[in-house]
């Protein structure tokens, strides 16, 4: 094999090396034509990264441009690191969701650690301090081997990595469907708090100021990660392991400390993590941010391996690095805090009036690019959009009420569904109360953490159903939105913006691209009425395998304000004698909910329709009622619709139950999952209230002591289901499938 420094320019054009980097012939053309010259293999693999999917989102930039980012109280929008939202008092919370999804699919333990590890870096380089870890998790169904193998070491690394690094894993989501079978989804979210005063930014301002590398060593880890993260998962995945980082998250822990103690220093002018394309897109991109550029010595780069190229250094995606700008002559202050933490610190470069992109190595110049080339003047593709051919079809599908003969023992299936079961098997493995600021752990409709020396809080969730954006894109991503802020008010809090996870298959098949475009804007109209600005995010295509595509997941990870903690508000029943409210009308609604998914094994139809100005009002109804002390629980209907929200919320108190009166079409009322729905418990003694607050509010039951759930319908019982019994069934579900011979 020959080593790069040994193959020309005319080599890498004549033999089409540059296809093997991810870049099209009309791409290689316009290389050459921006350089006025072929490139050599250096500038070939550094536009190759630059201009992969997962870094210049060359496809998906048209849609991204459909999303509200902008509010009174967005002090960050999507550019940097993370977003920035305004909290009060001099206060913000900086937040982000990202995928690690290829690098999970070949090798799960390190693509989750360090999709963990990456988003923590985003949040922190903003100088913020990271105080809450999420996640919005996919696999196929746990029926084979390498599904569970798949989902396990996902946890276990995701679990190795937060545990250590002191972050609390707070909640999360996680859904099963054949779809992922091969190509798992893997989704981290990481939420920082910072003062207004401390906020930090990726650019590399100040001609003759010095470019700081901190942290790990570069080694040949994760070369063209991003590359790998831009094409089809390979039949073969063991081929691509060198691609997938390895991470250490006891030099994170260190990171996180020097950084937040270097943003108080006077001479930090700018600072970003290595993130995909390492090294490449922090120095290129902080300079093109400033409208400078830079200049980089290699031999001055720390490497853990010996006789390492330019190639090699540009593209490694080693973990635990950051690259900062300080002001000339004052770089020792900065150099002597990472020292302190046991960390390199080094100058390897400058900034420079020429907008280039220059390195140097061994006395000679091996790349010499024009910075803006590679950040802001990367290639933009309006690929083309057909509507998917089942769409039509779907939405002329006849919806028939399914028939059900036993409700409570379809009540007992949907309880033991991956999806919809108790995940205690994941979060029991995550050290969800470290810096001791959890309030609301996880396993409720959204996590809580406390801000330490106020009587406020944050609450934090991640939500998409992407069966209903697979059956109607559009709509499924109004509910997406939707979904995420009735969680967020469930728990008491008000919305305040969210960061999406685009998760869809290879762009250039028309109809996926239509599952975007149409997804995306569902998802901006939610966010208009809502009042929800899309803050950051992270887009990941070619999440295919052996040909068939993921179904259409954009996670939405969402953030709201607790303004008091007496506003805090259970997702499970509190009392024996409070009163059960249905907040919202049903309607026969089956397409793509976990009932069709048990009795047929697939999904079709249409999506539940969705009012966004009902939603709105609703939630604003229940948050008014919240505020006012009038609510005892507050659990928003999802999978499994009425009848399973039942149940969860007399799981969590030994020895409640319930009664519950429904009306004749039973199976509508306990299992369809109509949208812009709540179930909440009220004492006695705030009846009329409740009803005058929320008008959509419908008393349908009792919470009672007796540990059983009783469902009638003109006086005689539809459901009788002891609580502990369901119970047991829905707590060990997911250890069951993972025992199992597949």
């Amino acid at each position: 094999m020959l080593l790069t420094h040994e193959i020309n320019p005319e080599q890498i054009e004549s033999e089409k090396l540059y296809k093997g980097m991810g870049l099209s012939d009309e791409e290689f053309q316009m290389v050459k034509t921006i350089l006025k010259r072929r490139p050599n293999f250096t500038e070939t693999g550094i536009f190759s990264v630059m201009w992969s999917e997962h870094c210049s989102y060359k496809t998906s930039k048209p849609l991204l441009s459909k999303f509200p980012t902008k509010a009174p109280h967005v002090l960050q929008g999507p550019g940097e690191g993370a977003g920035i939202i305004d909290i009060g008092d001099e206060q913000a919370v900086v937040f982000k969701i990202e995928s690690h999804n290829h690098p999970s699919a070949v090798e799960p333990y390190q693509g989750a650690a360090t999709g963990v590890g990456g988003i923590i870096r985003d949040v922190f380089s903003m100088g913020a301090r990271p105080i809450a870890m999420m996640n919005s998790l996919r696999f196929g169904n746990l029926t084979t081997d390498r599904v569970k193998y798949l989902f396990k070491e996902v946890v276990h690394g995701i679990a190795g990595y937060g545990n250590c690094v002191g972050v609390p894993t707070v909640g999360g989501e996680i859904q099963f469907d054949d779809s992922y079978e091969g190509n798992p989804l893997v989704n981290a979210m990481c939420v920082g708090l910072i003062d207004h005063k401390d906020i930090q930014k990726g650019i590399a301002a100040g001609i003759g100021n010095t470019v700081i590398y901190a942290g790990a060593a570069t080694g040949r880890d994760g070369i063209h990660g991003a590359t790998f993260a831009s094409g089809d998962l390979a039949e073969d995945a063991n081929k691509d392991r060198p691609a997938v980082q390895v991470g250490d998250p006891f030099m994170e822990k260190l990171l996180i400390e020097a950084c937040l103690e270097v943003i108080h220093c006077d001479s930090l002018v700018g600072m970003q993590d290595m993130g995909a394309a390492g090294l490449t897109s922090s120095a290129s991109e902080m300079a093109s941010k400033a409208g400078t550029g830079m200049v980089m010595d290699l031999d001055l780069v720390p490497q853990r391996e010996q006789n390492m190229n330019a190639y090699e250094l540009m593209l490694s995606e080693s973990q635990e690095r950051m690259l900062l700008v300080a002001k000339k002559g004052q770089e020792q202050e900065i150099i002597d805090i990472f020292e302190k933490y046991g960390l390199q610190a080094v100058a390897v470069g400058e900034v420079i009036e020429e907008k280039a992109f220059r390195l140097k190595q061994h006395g000679e110049i091996v790349a010499d690019i024009p910075v803006d080339a590679l950040a802001e003047e990367a290639p933009v593709y309006n690929m083309p959009s057909k509507e998917a051919v089942y769409f039509k079809e779907f939405q002329n599908k006849f919806e028939a009420v399914p028939t059900i003969d036993d409700h409570g023992d379809m009540l007992k299936q949907l309880l033991q569904q991956p999806t919809i079961a108790s995940k205690e098997y994941v979060y029991d493995q995550y050290d969800s109360m470290v810096q001791t600021n959890t309030v609301v752990a996880p396993g409720s409709d959204a996590a809580v953490v406390r801000i330490k020396g106020t009587n406020k809080a944050l609450a934090i969730t991640t939500d998409c159903n992407s069966r209903y954006i697979y059956l109607d894109p559009e709509t499924g991503g109004k509910i997406a939105v939707a979904e995420a802020a009735r969680n967020i008010v469930c728990s008491g809090a008000r919305p305040l913006g969210l960061t999406d996870g685009l998760n869809f298959g290879n762009p250039t098949n028309p109809e996926v691209f239509w599952q975007m475009e149409k997804s995306v804007e569902g998802m901006s109209s939610a966010c208009e009425v809502l009042e929800t600005p899309v803050i950051s995010g992270n887009v990941s295509l070619y999440n295919q395998s052996k040909g068939s595509a993921i179904f259409p997941t954009p996670i939405v990870g969402m953030v709201g304000l607790v303004e008091s903690l007496d506003h805090l508000t259970p997702s499970y029943f509190q009392h024996a004698g409070d009163l059960i409210y249905l907040i919202g009308e049903t309607k026969p609604e089956f397409g793509g909910s976990e009932l069709q998914n048990v009795i047929e094994g697939s999904y079709s139809g249409k999506a539940p329709s969705i009012d966004l100005t009902v939603e709105k009002e609703r939630q604003n109804q229940l948050l008014d009622a919240i505020h006012q002390g009038l609510v005892s629980s507050a659990h928003d209907l999802a999978e499994g619709g009425l009848g399973v929200a039942l149940a969860e919320s007399v799981f969590s108190k030994k020895g409640l139950g319930l009664e519950v009166t429904i009306g004749e079409d039973f199976t509508t009322e306990l299992f369809s999952e109509t949208q812009s729905r709540f179930l909440v418990s009220v004492s006695r003694a705030n009846q009329q209230t409740i009803e005058s607050v929320i008008k959509d509010a419908v008393q349908i039951g009792t919470v009672t002591n007796d540990g059983q759930i009783v469902v009638q319908s003109g006086g005689k019982n539809v459901i009788a289901e002891d609580v502990e019994s369901l119970q047991s069934l829905w707590r060990g579900a997911i250890s069951c499938l993972l025992k199992s011979e597949a």
